[in-house]
Order: C-alpha cells, then structure tokens, then sequence
C-alpha cells in the first residue's frame, strides 16, 4: 500500500550502524516515522561482556540489506520515492561505520538520490522530535550514552552549544563497569536499573565529584573507583555484598548528578525545555528524576520512548531530513570518522 506522496512532503530513507545495531528506517518530513527496522546484536557480544568491534562489522554486512528492504517494505514504499538517503557517519566503531556509509553511497549513486552525513549524536537529540511535534530549538538537552555525556543548548536544529562534558568515563560507560564488577553483565545499563528497583538507594553513600573547572563538566571515573574499592573491602572482609542495594546507590549517586547539573544550567540559562537523549535516557531513576526535578522548576520535561534513546535508525532520519532541509549534501567522498566531536561537520 502506496502512502500519499504529495510533492510537498520529504522522505528520508536512513541508515545506522555505529556499533552493534545494524538499522534503516523511512521518516516522512523529520517528524513521522513510517518504518523503523533494527537488527540488534546484543546476545552475540554478550559471550564477550561487550562489543568486539570485528564481529560487530561482520554482522552489520550481513544484516544491511536485509533491514534496508525491510524498511521500504513496512513504509509501503520505493526507493524512487525517497528524497534523500541520510546515513550515520561518526561517531562510532570505525569499521561498523563504514559498513552503513559504503551502503548508503551505493544505495544513493544507484538511485541518483541526494546523500546526506548525520552526526550520530545529533541523531539521538532529534530522537525528541519524533514523538513531541510541539518541541522545536532552543531548548537544553542532557545527552547520556556509553560513550558520551554531554549538556548541550540545542540552538537551532543541528546546532549546539557544549556547556559541559564528562572528564573521564561516560555515563554508560561506568554502568557498564559497575555491573561487570559485581557479576551482572552485558549490557551493564538496564541489569543495574533492574536490580535497583529491588534496593535501597541510601544504602551506601558513593561520593558526586564536582569538577572544578567548569561547573557543568561530569566525571564518573572516581565514583566508578569508589564502588570497586567497597566490592574489593567486602571481599577481603568475608562480607557478602547487597546487588540491588549496591546496583540502587550506585545509580543513585549517577542520576543525582546528572539532574543537579541539567536543572541548575537551565535556571542559569533560562531554559523552560529540557530534554534528554542517548541509550542511558531509557534509565528508568533517571527519567523519574529528571521528571520530578523538572515539574518542581518549572521545567517542561522531554524524553524518547526506549526504542529511540537505544541506537536506531528513525533518529538518524530525523536528523537527516533538517540536515536536508538546511541544504546540507554529501560527496562520494563521505567517510567514517569514529571520533566526530558533537557540532564537528
């Protein structure tokens, strides 16, 4: 079944593969999301407790065609139909980001179709505007990923002001470290939300780190050291450690810095719009915390379903169709770029 193309309107075909999600999906005019296809390779990197780079590229070539057809097929549409392809080309794994952009070259040259690069964290910033149609720029976002921790001003659709960033490990990342310490495993984020909702987040006091220098910047790195020393005490002392109390006061102490920061820049900055973005967005004590905070400020308060803060494709479309839009092209040339800084073009 053919969806009404009018001339007016604009559909991305979009492709992601930054890491171990091999994704395409079709968005009509940066807003409405016609198909949304992943193919996740969790279960094969957990055996490894996180992702081995070489089989994520190997997947990724497997699987892409397959979720690209998928994509056309769920939208009820053509690759002819498509205005542009938009395809994720930094930051991520270098050899799974050149899986996505070698398809999406060949895929526009083939079609004559306009080729448009997407900044991988821009695309989970726009995950936001798939499911709010009234949020537009400005307005502040929290960004929380294995990777990254950012607090940007979202300006205008692709721009961005870095208020503060984290020193050391990423969010994601010391949730992931956490859980391998204490026996949990991959994927470390939804096993310690999980077995926090079983503890006591005041059961142990882990320390916030202020950085001094800027206000707005996040380290993790020593509260990640603060609960391996007490894994490491308890151990030596013959003391059997509480899981859900430990896994509850370490993401209490991550969740408590991450709102003090966002709330405090948006009062400083006079923001009323709030958002979050990024895999750690889906953290359950986060979007509760972030939500309570918010409505005692005043704030309003924005954040993905689940399915948009993981990797996906949709976001990608979204960021691609206003990347489009601003008359933004890119060459046979585009290439990966596994360290693109947020705002590098």
């Amino acid at each position: 079944m053919k969806k009404n193309h009018t001339e007016e309107d604009v559909y991305i075909l979009a492709i992601e593969s930054s890491c171990d999600e091999t994704a395409a999906a079709v968005v009509k005019n940066g807003r409405e999301v016609l198909s949304n296809i992943i193919s996740s390779q969790i279960a094969l990197h957990t055996i490894y407790g996180g992702v081995v780079p070489e089989i994520a590229s190997r997947k990724h070539i497997e699987k892409i065609n397959q979720v690209v057809e998928a994509a056309l097929s769920e939208a009820g549409m053509t690759l002819e139909e498509m205005d542009a392809v938009g395809v994720t080309y930094g930051p991520g794994l270098v050899g799974a980001l050149l899986v996505g952009v070698a398809e999406a070259k060949a895929i526009a040259y083939a079609a004559k179709k306009p080729l448009v690069g997407v900044h991988h964290i821009e695309g989970h910033v726009s995950a936001n505007f798939i499911e709010h149609p009234e949020l537009e720029p400005p307005f502040m976002c929290l960004i929380v990923s294995g990777g990254h921790t950012h607090l940007v001003v979202v300006k205008d659709y692709g721009e961005f002001e870095i208020l503060g960033r984290t020193r050391d490990d990423a969010a994601g990342e010391a949730f992931d470290k956490v859980a391998r310490a204490v026996g949990l495993g991959y994927p470390g984020g939804p096993k310690i939300d999980k077995a926090a909702k079983e503890g006591n987040p005041q059961a142990i006091r882990f320390p916030r780190a202020k950085v001094e220098a800027n206000v707005y910047d996040f380290s993790f790195s020593g509260l990640k050291s603060a609960v391996l020393n007490h894994i490491n005490h308890a151990k030596m002392m013959g003391e059997e450690i509480n899981v859900p109390d430990l896994a509850a006061s370490f993401q209490n102490a991550v969740v408590d810095v991450l709102v003090s920061h966002t709330i405090a820049a948006a009062k400083e900055y006079g923001f009323h719009k709030v958002a979050i973005a990024g895999g750690v967005a889906s953290n359950s004590a986060l979007r509760e915390g972030m939500k309570k905070a918010c409505s005692k400020a005043g704030i309003d308060f924005y954040y993905p379903s689940p399915i948009y803060c993981t990797d996906n494709a949709a976001m990608i479309g979204v960021a691609a169709y206003y990347e489009y839009m601003g008359g933004a092209r890119a060459g046979w040339d585009l290439n990966a770029v596994p360290n693109l800084k947020l705002g590098e073009r």
